[in-house]
């Protein structure tokens, strides 16, 4: 009689329906930046470690299409740069009549690096070289786009200047490698797959900044930090470079569940060494990082999670 029971009881448990884990959306970038390999990082630390969700990353245009998925519900979770999410915020910039009050961040993950590229026997050496030239400016609605603009402009040079072109990481590659453009611009965390591809089938120049173009960048853009590219990063870079970066928030509808961001936001921290796996950006991933370079306010669920680990929180992060 016993026996029966247990095979009932069995039987049951077998054809009950399983809940349904709930969807979440990260929404990142090309498949040959950073984004994508850290979404897809974060996804899968999501799947194994938070129970009830089930986390994909999406590959999208990035940082301004992000914000419009955020805003519009059709992501739940999105890498952005800095200055987009500032600007989307603020209501300022490429979100003038458009503003997202609603923007808010778990964390700030890695700082991009903007980073100038051409072949090695290219006659482009500074960014006024880049004068008649055809020149990858990013994918329309990224935040390379966004950072090439302000880089170009505090430094007097516009559009009308050379033949721009909107082309992903990937196409920026090809189009250098084949003689199609004669420089691009990447604002990715270094090193990224497409730089280092491009530079083990063709040799390779990074355009340094001068002091001055930094600080010109600094005073039209004040996400911007000064950032020297380590010697050696890619094949053939014998000397450091100096450039600007821009970090890249991690950010939510203020409308997401509290509970699930502050949950979001601790197995991001616990499981940090699971990400740096995938990428090494997330090297930077810390809750200093965080504190120092996060441009608006934290949701209140990574609000409490920063309280909780005894961080100092400066004010302009509280919603």
């Amino acid at each position: 009689m016993q026996i029966v029971k247990y095979a009932v009881a069995a039987s049951l448990i077998a054809t009950a329906p399983l809940a349904a884990a709930q969807q979440l959306s990260i929404a990142t970038g090309g498949t040959g930046g950073v984004y994508y390999p850290i979404g897809g990082g974060f996804a899968e630390i999501i799947n194994e470690h938070l129970e009830g969700y089930e986390a994909t990353a999406e590959v999208t245009g990035a940082s301004v299409e992000n914000m419009g998925l955020i805003m519009r519900g059709d992501a739940d979770l999105a890498l952005v740069l800095a200055d987009t999410a500032l600007q989307a915020y603020e209501g300022s910039g490429d979100f003038e009549g458009r503003q997202i009050e609603n923007t808010r961040a778990l964390a700030s993950v890695y700082p991009n690096a903007v980073q100038l590229v051409t072949l090695a026997d290219s006659d482009i050496e500074s960014l006024a070289d880049l004068e008649g030239k055809r020149v990858s400016v990013g994918a329309p609605g990224s935040g390379t786009e966004l950072n090439a603009r302000a880089l170009l402009e505090a430094n007097g040079i516009s559009y009308d200047d050379f033949t721009p072109q909107r082309l992903n990481f990937n196409e920026t590659a090809d189009a250098i490698r084949d003689g199609d453009i004669d420089a691009g611009f990447w604002s990715v965390g270094p090193p990224t797959s497409s730089i280092l591809n491009l530079a083990a089938t063709r040799d390779i120049r990074l355009i340094g900044l001068s002091d001055e173009e930094v600080a010109n960048a600094r005073e039209n853009e004040p996400v911007f930090a000064a950032y020297r590219l380590k010697a050696g990063m890619y094949e053939g870079m014998d000397e450091a470079v100096q450039t600007v970066s821009i970090p890249n928030v991690l950010v939510v509808n203020a409308d997401m569940d509290e509970e699930l961001a502050y949950n979001l936001t601790k197995v991001l921290y616990e499981r940090i060494d699971d990400l740096i796996a995938v990428h090494p950006a997330a090297n930077d991933t810390t809750v200093e990082f965080t504190m120092e370079s996060t441009p608006v306010p934290l949701h209140p669920g990574a609000l409490r999670y920063y309280e909780e680990v005894d961080a100092e929180i400066p004010d302009k992060l509280r919603p």
